[in-house]
């Protein structure tokens, strides 16, 4: 069972304009750009990069994903914070 993962994220307010950037990805634009443009967390300015964290150290709606939802997929998930598009790039 994975330890860590890495993630990039974009954190929006609606569901709709998160489905809107996940539409978006599917055509093609590039995370970061969408990340920086769209994201209201911090990380936006390094294009959405959540780097490598352990398991249980974000929420847990959020942590679901991140070690057990598919690689590189855009997935749509919401928590007290928001809404987040994540792109799970690896476990370890």
């Amino acid at each position: 069972m994975a330890k860590t993962a890495a993630a990039l994220h974009i954190l929006v307010k609606h569901q709709t304009q998160a489905e809107d950037i996940i539409k978006q990805l599917n055509k093609g634009t590039k995370f970061d750009v969408l990340a920086k443009k769209y994201s209201s967390c911090p990380s936006a300015k390094s294009g959405g990069n959540l780097g490598e964290f352990k398991k249980g150290q974000m929420v847990p709606q959020f942590d679901k994903v991140c070690f057990n939802g598919e690689l590189i997929t855009p997935h749509l998930v919401k928590t007290k914070f928001g809404w987040h598009v994540v792109k799970v790039l690896y476990r370890t």
